[in-house]
């Protein structure tokens, strides 16, 4: 989102990914997760820095990272 600072780029991601909404993995840039695109959870909380922490229906909390990675909203 260029041409937005750090804090403006969180609360959108913030207003995009409230609590409790379900997402759905797209992609993801670490080898050594087990989530796989098609993966559901629901949305924790939205960080300071912009990773989006998931709590996956297959037991994961594995937050997703802002830039790296790549999430839909259902």
């Amino acid at each position: 989102m260029k041409g937005y600072t750090p804090s403006e780029i969180v609360e959108m991601l913030r207003d995009r990914y409230p609590e409790g909404c379900r997402v759905e993995l797209v992609c993801m840039n670490d080898p050594y997760t087990r989530l796989k695109p098609g993966d559901q959870g629901e949305v924790a909380f939205v960080d300071d820095i912009g990773t989006i922490h998931v709590n996956w229906d297959n037991g994961s909390s594995l937050g997703v990272a802002y830039g790296e990675d790549e999430i839909k909203r259902l």
